[in-house]
């Protein structure tokens, strides 16, 4: 079984030549610094007694690190003891009678509320099918044995959203630092985005690409509107029973647009910036960093370059803080800005890997939102990484969707 795979040589630590004095005779000379220390960016397998069926997502319960939670495609939410000899886990939630799964279908998102299990409440994210029609749906869940489980049989369903594709669901779902519950579709699927004359991610009038944003703790039944989202006085598009889309007005829910497939995504614990990782049509795939409201650009860009002109208004966009093209890589798995402690030459920096590839990449989260950053290769993990985490220390982990192992990534000396 793999213990270690090396990825890539993180950084180089920046110098400048250093000019300093002769001893003999008292004039000055240019001499050349030492070589800059090197870092290898790695995987090691962690837990390596479990494996899991097409896991697509793990996390830890708010400021709880005893126990780590993951999450299977095919309806199957696992609990397991934070123990590196961990050898069984059991089930959390087992809703696989309601998921239709997979290729991108399934359950696909889980968020627990920031005050579980004190508030009992946590949040679902899969698509099923009623009535023939393939539907995303957000569901809440309660606890009745103080967090052990989720009753299955307390769901309501907050949110439903017509799919008129199997493919690009987006469905990961989370608790943002201002206590409101995000939610990231996909443009409905196909390709080129071609539903309706603009395409989804442009339509206002639709949930499909789109990252809503719902207050979940106003007491209003299914769901309130924060007053900051840029529709927030319009009808509900979602509802328990809507469709997505009321086809007259844009949608309340509505936080940022312009998405194709957002998968993976995360709010960076130093300043609560949103980090998107937007899977690419052909040729870019994108990071997006978002402080607010926002046009992402889909389908006008692809990444930071135009994709179909007849993409609606041509309101301004937002460019993405970075971008790789494909060959060899395909499908952004988006990541986390690094804050934990194990590993200092890392801090600050956004992680995120390539599905397709098994290669990792990291960046500056610092880097200026007006300039687009090609990002260096980092090399192959070895995994198909469908998953990144981060713990309640801020260390990051990685899934395998293909093995189902469970990874932490490490950073070691040299190259």
């Amino acid at each position: 079984m793999k213990s270690e795979t090396r990825v890539r040589t993180l950084l180089l630590i920046a110098c400048t030549a250093l000019l300093q004095s002769s001893c003999g005779g008292g004039s000055s000379s240019l001499v050349s610094p030492p070589p800059p220390p090197a870092y290898t960016l790695s995987v090691t397998r962690a837990f390596a007694a479990l494996t899991f069926s097409m896991p697509v997502g793990a996390l830890q319960a708010p400021g709880v690190s005893s126990h780590w939670f993951v999450v299977e495609q095919a309806g199957h939410i696992r609990v397991f003891a934070n123990q590196a000899g961990t050898a069984s886990f059991t089930d959390f939630l087992d809703i696989s009678g309601r998921v239709t799964c997979c290729g991108e279908t399934g359950l696909l998102g889980l968020a627990f509320h920031p005050n579980f299990p004190t508030d009992p409440r946590a949040y679902v994210s899969y698509t099923t099918t009623v009535g023939g029609q393939l539907v995303s749906r957000l569901a809440e869940y309660r606890t009745s044995d103080a967090g052990a489980t989720l009753d299955p049989a307390s769901e309501v369903i907050l949110l439903q959203v017509n799919q008129p594709e199997a493919n690009h669901n987006g469905g990961h779902v989370l608790f943002g630092h201002d206590s409101y519950l995000y939610l990231g579709l996909g443009d409905g699927g196909g390709g080129g985005d071609m539903h309706g004359a603009i395409g989804n991610g442009q339509n206002l009038d639709t949930l499909l690409g789109k990252m809503l944003r719902i207050d979940v703790d106003a007491g209003v039944t299914p769901y309130a509107i924060p007053a900051g989202n840029p529709y927030a006085g319009n009808a509900l598009c979602g509802g328990s029973g809507g469709s997505g889309g009321n086809g007259s007005a844009p949608c309340a829910e509505i936080y940022a647009w312009g998405l194709r497939n957002p998968w993976q995504y995360s709010f960076d614990r130093s300043g609560g910036a949103l980090w998107i990782g937007d899977v690419g049509q052909n040729l870019w795939e994108e990071v997006d960093r978002i402080s607010a409201p926002a046009n992402l650009g889909w389908r006008c860009r692809e990444g930071a370059h135009v994709y179909n002109s007849t993409c609606g208004s041509g309101a301004m966009v937002t460019d993405p803080v970075a971008e790789y093209p494909h060959s060899p890589d395909e499908a952004i798995t988006g990541g986390f800005v690094y804050r934990g402690s194990l590993y200092p030459a890392l801090a600050g920096q956004y992680v995120c890997a390539d599905y397709i590839s098994g290669r990792l990449f990291h960046f500056d989260a610092a880097t200026s939102a007006s300039s687009t950053l090609t990002m260096a290769s980092s090399g192959s993990s070895g995994i198909n990484p469908s998953a990144l985490a981060e713990d309640a220390n801020g260390e990051l982990y990685l899934l395998d969707y293909s093995g189902g192992g469970f990874y932490q990534l490490v950073l070691l000396p040299g190259a």
